[in-house]
């Protein structure tokens, strides 16, 4: 099971460049898209969903041209959106089996069935008799993926799911995500990095419509191996340091000073100490690389 996109391109009428020759190849398993907003993903993932045509390039999955074919694609796709709405005044299991009506599951007792079966998946049986609207923000998100696994999809698209979402109601989205991400495709985009991290087997950074790099988390935190400083600095002193240094990040200590983050393949000077890499220092490097590179 592999999804193909290859030189995707995308301009809008305002003259914005959403999508900047984007080429990649997704394999089976949580694959996770990182960048920050206004980065091209969810331009991307609306033309995946085949929600919107690109100016050029293609795009294929387990055989199938998406951009040629877009009905053999749905067939196989669930999509949930960054948001959605619903009919204020239904169950989340009247308005299921409506869905999977639409869906052209037309025998009932297949409806009931695969409707228990997303209701039990993402946690809701036991509201399934109460509105929709009437949902907190994560359970909304889960019965987003209850309507998106009716028709058994092998590919899935959700886009930027946990935006918003409290702590606790974060963590119950993303275990009913990794129990059905084994087997199929599933594309997450999110500027969250501890999603990505907890979550994603593979994955890539985008920037500017462009994709910046492509790999494992692990692959992606193998390859700062040695190259990341630590140093405790006073806040007045920020500005000076990210002049001299290659800054990355930075937050705040308990006394009010500033921790930073520095990338370097050599030691920047005496003061400061060495720390291991982390997933967030591979978006911070892959982030400031790209508007570098910009600049130049």
């Amino acid at each position: 099971m592999e999804l193909s996109l290859s030189n995707i391109s995308k301009t809008y009428k305002n003259g914005v460049k959403a999508l900047d020759n984007v080429s990649i190849d997704i394999k089976a398993g949580m694959f996770g898209l990182l960048g920050p907003n206004g980065a091209g993903k969810s331009t991307l993932m609306r033309t995946v969903a085949t929600l919107q045509e690109p100016d050029s390039g293609t795009a294929v999955f387990n055989g199938i041209n998406i951009l040629e074919n877009k009905i053999s694609l749905r067939k196989q796709l669930g999509y949930l959106p960054q948001s959605f709405g619903v009919y204020p005044k239904m169950s989340a299991e009247d308005l299921l089996i409506y869905f999977a009506k639409l869906k052209g599951i037309a025998d009932k007792k297949e409806q009931q069935e695969i409707v228990q079966t997303a209701l039990e998946i993402t946690n809701l049986w036991e509201v399934r008799k109460k509105n929709v609207k009437g949902y907190s923000g994560g359970m909304k998100q889960r019965f987003g993926i209850a309507q998106l696994l009716l028709n058994n999809p092998k590919l899935i698209i959700v886009d930027e799911p946990t935006a918003g979402l409290d702590p606790a109601e974060r963590h119950r989205f993303l275990n009913v995500l990794r129990e059905i991400g084994t087997n199929n495709i599933v594309i997450f985009s999110t500027h969250i990095v501890d999603d990505v991290k907890e979550l994603c087997t593979d994955m890539a950074i985008m920037n500017g419509g462009k994709i910046l790099s492509h790999h494992t988390p692990k692959e992606g935190v193998n390859q700062l191996e040695n190259q990341i400083w630590t140093k405790s600095i006073q806040r007045e002193d920020l500005e000076e340091h990210e002049t001299r240094f290659n800054v990355i990040s930075s937050n705040f200590n308990q006394d009010n000073s500033l921790n930073i983050r520095v990338h370097n393949e050599i030691k920047p000077d005496e003061s400061f100490e060495q720390t291991k890499p982390e997933l967030e220092d591979v978006y911070f490097v892959a982030l400031r690389n790209d508007s570098q590179a910009v600049a130049v």
